[in-house]
């Protein structure tokens, strides 16, 4: 039985936190009620708690918020939501209450936002190639279901567009299986909100997704907590209704900056540039929600989106992210300036599981040596570019010449791809030895000589 034990003892509003004072026995985590004056109600959460009083962080503006006239009432749980098949189709506020005009949802049970822990040895290994038809990622950075895959980019490039594409484009080879799609949108301005919601009603995915928004005008803190209603939805139909489940979550800079906020409003000892110590524990609870559980038929793979402030790898978040995560796909500034898209530079981006997702019976045999190559000579065409721009390019020697030609080729026709054009692994392999026989053979060292002899020599002759 629940019980509710109600408060007047507000002593103290800070930014987004309450303090209450007076108070018995109250847990962390657990869900308050505040009840103003007016009768309006709003939802907080205890932060912290001592033998005489609570910290209240809530979910909404603190304004209006009178210590002499308010209520707080513990509830004595923790913050749960509801979760069914029917939310897909829907579209929800970042505290999980229907934002469209439809009628209410029917929950099939209510679940903690926070997630059940898995044990890591239930956890099966990711190893099943999802094509999302994008050559950059295809053949250098392949995703594989169950992954966690970031998006590391910087503001004014198309990380969105990717996004959009990936989730109308990706399928696991092999299979008529598709995803369903959770969106968590934390704290993104209401241009990107109906680019989104506007691509997967035109794609038909929008009856395939599930949408939690949080818009940059909606309060931080509920930042906090519209991720794990996503994940929590994402668990449910994946572990529980054997779906395949594909969650975007954008942009995890926001997320991060409501995190340093609500650290500062607690008064709690910053970290590096000021985000909290614990910053890299909480990601943690959010990209480790991702994977395959023995047993269970479906998964949950994640991409999320970050902004790295001023274009910084090494910033906090985005460094702390790639620690966590299997990888990053790393959109360049300098590919999208030349008009290239999706602007993905392979030299940046890194997928962990890829070799766990390719080979014979889950992409070709000559996959691995195709990407190992074109990493390569591209290398060398990026070094041939930087001597150019200090000697001048007739400077350069005949095999640097050749390197910078490759370079431009494999940027113009590897690299770039239209935003609607999806390309099978076969093709983007194919572009690949397209680009390889303009090499000479001798120097196609990572490659095996068996597929040099069945796709080098075929492609040359043609």
């Amino acid at each position: 039985m629940k019980f509710e034990i109600e408060y007047k003892t507000i002593q103290n509003v800070a930014g987004p936190l309450v303090v209450v004072g007076k108070v018995r026995n109250a847990q962390y985590n657990e869900i308050v009620k505040i009840k103003l004056h007016d009768g309006e109600e709003r939802l907080g959460q205890v932060l912290d708690t001592s033998s005489t009083q609570a910290v209240v962080q809530v979910f909404g503006p603190t304004n209006g918020i009178n210590v002499s006239t308010t209520s707080v009432s513990f509830l004595g749980e923790t913050f749960t939501t509801g979760v069914s098949e029917s939310m897909l189709g829907r579209v929800f506020d970042g505290q999980g209450r229907p934002r469209d005009m439809s009628a209410g949802v029917s929950y099939e049970e209510r679940r903690d936002i926070n997630g059940a822990p898995i044990n890591p040895v239930s956890r099966q290994y990711p190893s099943d190639f999802i094509e999302t038809g994008i050559s950059a990622i295809d053949g250098l950075d392949t995703l594989v279901r169950g992954q966690k895959l970031p998006i590391f980019s910087s503001s004014g490039l198309p990380h969105n567009q990717l996004a959009a594409q990936i989730t109308r484009q990706a399928s696991v080879k092999g299979t008529s299986e598709s995803f369903a799609v959770v969106f968590a949108g934390i704290g993104i301005t209401y241009d990107d909100y109906r680019y989104f919601f506007d691509e997967f009603k035109k794609t038909g995915a929008l009856r395939n997704t599930a949408a939690f928004i949080n818009l940059a005008d909606d309060p931080s803190i509920e930042r906090i907590i519209t991720p794990r209603l996503a994940l929590t939805t994402a668990e449910f139909l994946a572990y529980e209704k054997g779906m395949h489940v594909l969650v975007i979550m954008t942009d995890m800079t926001n997320y991060a900056e409501s995190l340093r906020e609500l650290s500062s409003a607690r008064e709690e000892v910053p970290g590096r540039r000021g985000y909290p110590g614990y910053m890299y524990t909480d990601l943690a609870s959010l990209y480790e929600r991702a994977g395959l559980v023995k047993g269970k038929p479906g998964s949950i793979t994640q991409l999320d989106i970050v902004t790295m402030p001023s274009d910084d790898v090494t910033h906090p978040i985005p460094d702390l992210t790639g620690y966590i995560t299997e990888g990053q796909i790393n959109i360049s500034r300098d590919l999208v300036n030349k008009g290239m898209y999706p602007g993905i530079q392979p030299l940046g981006s890194l997928s962990r599981l890829m070799n766990n997702g390719i080979g014979p019976g889950k992409t070709r045999e000559d996959h691995k040596g195709v990407s190992d190559q074109l990493y390569g000579l591209y290398a060398k065409a990026q070094e041939a570019k930087s001597l150019s721009a200090i000697v001048g390019a007739e400077a350069l020697s005949d095999s640097d010449k050749k390197y910078l030609k490759f370079g431009e080729d494999f940027e113009n026709r590897f690299l770039t791809q239209g935003l609607y054009e999806r390309r099978t692994i076969d093709e983007t392999l194919d572009i690949g030895w397209d680009l390889l026989s303009e090499v000479p053979e001798a120097e196609l060292t990572r490659v095996k000589r068996e597929y040099i002899s069945k796709y080098y020599k075929k492609k040359a002759e043609e």
